[in-house]
């Protein structure tokens, strides 16, 4: 989809785009091709898409993907996609207003975060490939990362900014509680710019695409984990306040003393200068004394 022709279908439907939605539409054709192709898709993989908009990408993962679960938040929007990839014979036979498809395309009007909260999702064997509503893309990427079956891949378009703390490591200025929500069972792997100029309307931050990879080995259990979000979240809860001081809110003193350590961490030491390894093996500490 070309931008003269993004263009002239908004028109033509008198719609507005919401700046609070994030509405920023991907238009160069080499870059959704580019992020379609970071999916390593074939025609075995159920594909969740979230925020499709008018639909570009959506087109490019329909004819590479077995199936695709679009779930777009705007009313208008999704009318717009009916029309482009539903058949009405398919659209008067659906179960209703919200959901609709083609054999191979599931189209759902819903807040895609509260859609993925609502209820516990099984996402064995899918593949997040998405130009995600910047507004919303940490807390949707923690929720996926988070559940106890998430997609083993997911190809993501967001703020640069948040990609590169999705990506960085202990002692990087961009090192943070999110960075270690996602990271505990996703590995980021490659990641490329996106200039302004490819998004309708263009946005004032830089944009950059990233691929997680799921973990083939978890590093801890579903009960460890609720923990290390426990304990990550303390830590980072004021960055420049020594760790062993927030801990100490929820654990007592002698515990943190000896699991620590064990660890060979400084009682001075600060979260951002503590590994993902050295959080898991804390948590597991943490999980034994209890």
């Amino acid at each position: 989809m070309k931008l003269p022709e993004m263009r002239q279908m908004l028109s033509d439907r008198g719609i507005q785009l919401t700046k609070s939605l994030g509405q920023n539409f991907l238009h160069e054709e080499k870059v959704i091709q580019k992020i379609a192709a970071a999916g390593e898709l074939t025609r075995a993989d159920k594909v969740l898409e979230i925020g499709p908009g008018l639909g570009p990408l959506t087109e490019v993962l329909l004819a590479q993907a077995g199936e695709v679960l679009a779930i777009e938040m705007d009313a208008r929007l999704v009318e717009i996609l009916k029309r482009r990839f539903c058949s009405e014979s398919h659209l008067q036979a659906a179960s209703g207003p919200a959901e609709a498809g083609t054999p191979n395309l599931h189209l759902i009007h819903a807040d895609a975060l509260k859609y993925l909260e609502s209820d516990s999702h099984d996402w064995r064997g899918w593949k997040l490939v998405a130009n995600l509503p910047y507004s919303v893309a940490s807390p949707i990427l923690v929720e996926l990362a988070l559940t106890e079956h998430g997609p083993e891949r997911m190809v993501v378009t967001l703020q640069r900014e948040v990609a590169e703390r999705l990506r960085a490591k202990a002692n990087d200025e961009d090192y943070g509680l999110l960075t270690l929500l996602v990271q505990l069972n996703y590995e980021p792997k490659a990641l490329f710019k996106i200039s302004a100029g490819c998004f309708f309307p263009q946005p004032n931050v830089d944009s950059a695409c990233l691929t997680l990879v799921r973990r083939r080995h978890r590093l801890l259990t579903p009960a460890q984990t609720k923990v290390f979000v426990r304990v990550v979240k303390q830590a980072f809860s004021q960055r420049r306040k020594m760790m062993a001081k927030l801990l100490r809110a929820d654990w007592p003193e002698e515990v943190l003393r000896r699991a620590m350590s064990e660890l060979g961490l400084s009682p001075q030491i600060r979260a951002e200068a503590v590994a993902l390894e050295q959080f898991v093996q804390l948590t597991e500490l943490m999980v034994e004394t209890r």
